[in-house]
């Protein structure tokens, strides 16, 4: 027997005997202390102060569907859920730069902003979800540099790279398509650091401590094009976006695109009468439902009324299903926080169920997209709602939606076959000029090749006389 296998067996043996003498432990099994810290650890979670000022959240599970492409930044990192990844790394050395064009610029030490960050270090920590294991240094550090890009960033796009001292060549500001990677990652529910992080930094180069509101402004600007619709914001508009102290520029975004009153959940209770079934396009409109184009900067605003159900125009671009994703899981996360962008996308998922909806949509110029075919923007809509949490009676569609599922199900029952068939044959032949041309140009043919056969039986009847 080996020495070591003995020495096991011996110290097994002595802990049997101490057990069965009653003698007390020496140490406290692993699992003990292991329990303990963890009922600590509860403790500590159940106390309201530490989840109070939480609000930037790791990525709900039952949301990931297999690309982390559409959560995971892939170019630039912000905070500490995916700090120090190898190929976010690239980026680490831009922020360096940006740091020290700021201090050049400002003619400041680098002290006196890890300093001012140090002295909100705890307030930065409680709005992150979970326990972040990085050095109180570390972690100052990190924010300043994320923080000093983020604002650097923000203001070149607005007022020109050139203008803040950077070469026309940058090789991160000069070119377009990293721009783009950089807006789409910052977008990201994991990917964001505290606002008032960056209204202190920025208040730090401009030597005026009250910046309140204006990154939110830079933010707003910033991330225009991302929006889904091609509406842009005016001063009164981003003035009234720029004050209500949002906590990150995710719910920056966020806010900007719902409508006055609606970043509150719904807390009314419902009646539960019956089951609501959204129809789908298709069924819509074999029963007399028109779909129309809704005018109007409000990219949410759908209506019903006399039988048409009126929709806003969406622009889906290749971001878009990573966008409308993070959107949903800020919505998931956050506490008593409107599901606006949920509702919608719901309620478009519900009647998207086919290529040919979205060919309808498109059509009608209420959908416009840029993705290689219309399979892919219904795969898109069914793809963002196959796990989503939804309670539609907390939607702000409720409504609406009870008047189309109701008209639905009148017409479903007072149609008759004739009706019914008449209308398919409406929506699949008459729904553009090009379908009445095709259909008027094979009529006029039958008719013609009626006449020929006709004068050619009338004429072999006429010689035969």
């Amino acid at each position: 027997m080996e020495p070591s296998e003995a020495l096991r067996i011996m110290n097994d043996d002595n802990r049997g005997k101490n057990v069965s003498a009653g003698e007390p432990s020496s140490s406290k099994p692993k699992s003990v202390i292991c329990i303990k810290e963890e009922l600590k650890q509860g403790c500590q979670d159940r106390v309201p102060g530490s989840w109070e000022q939480l609000s930037i959240y790791q990525f709900p599970h039952y949301l990931k569907d297999g690309n982390d492409k559409a959560w995971v930044p892939q170019v630039l990192s912000l905070g500490p859920y995916h700090h120090g990844k190898e190929h976010l790394h690239y980026m680490e050395q831009h922020k360096l730069r940006c740091l020290d064009n700021i201090l050049l610029r400002a003619k400041h030490k680098r002290d006196l902003y890890l300093n001012s960050v140090r002295g909100v270090e705890e307030s930065a920590r409680a709005c992150y979800g979970g326990a972040i294991s990085m050095s109180s240094n570390k972690f100052v550090e990190m924010m300043v540099l994320d923080g000093c890009f983020v604002i650097e960033l923000f203001r070149g796009f607005i007022e020109g790279f050139k203008k803040l001292g950077y070469h026309p060549n940058d090789p991160v500001f000069s070119i377009r398509e990293s721009i783009l990677k950089i807006q789409q990652d910052m977008i990201m529910l994991e990917n964001q650091i505290p606002l008032f992080i960056l209204d202190l930094l920025l208040g730090l180069q401009f030597g005026e401590p009250n910046q309140k509101g204006r990154v939110a402004k830079l933010a707003i600007h910033f991330f225009d094009s991302l929006h889904p619709n091609s509406s842009t914001f005016d001063e009164w508009e981003l003035d009234r976006l720029s004050d209500h102290g949002s906590v990150h520029c995710l719910e920056v975004f966020w806010r900007s695109l719902l409508p006055l009153g609606q970043t509150r959940s719904k807390t009314e209770h419902r009646p539960r009468s019956w089951k609501l079934f959204i129809p789908s396009l298709t069924e819509l409109r074999n029963a007399g439902i028109k779909i129309r184009l809704r005018y109007t900067d409000n990219w949410g605003d759908i209506k019903f009324e006399d039988r048409i159900l009126s929709i806003p125009q969406l622009v889906i671009r290749d971001g878009t299903w990573s966008l409308f994703l993070n959107l949903i899981a800020f919505e998931q996360s956050h506490f008593n926080c409107s599901n606006y962008i949920t509702s919608y996308v719901v309620f478009m998922h519900n009647l998207i169920n086919s290529p040919e909806d979205v060919r309808y949509l498109r059509n009608k110029r209420i959908i416009l997209h840029c993705l290689g075919s219309d399979a892919e923007v219904a795969d898109l809509f069914y793809r963002l709602c196959q796990e989503v949490a939804f309670d539609i009676e907390d939607s702000h569609l409720y409504d609406l939606s009870r008047k189309v599922s109701l008209r639905w199900n009148r017409y479903s029952r007072i149609y008759s076959r004739w009706n019914k068939w008449r209308a398919v044959l409406k929506n699949q032949y008459f729904d553009n000029p090009w379908s009445i041309i095709s259909l008027v140009a094979a009529f006029v043919l039958l008719v013609l090749t009626f006449i020929q056969s006709l004068y050619a039986v009338y004429g072999y009847y006429k010689v035969g006389s």
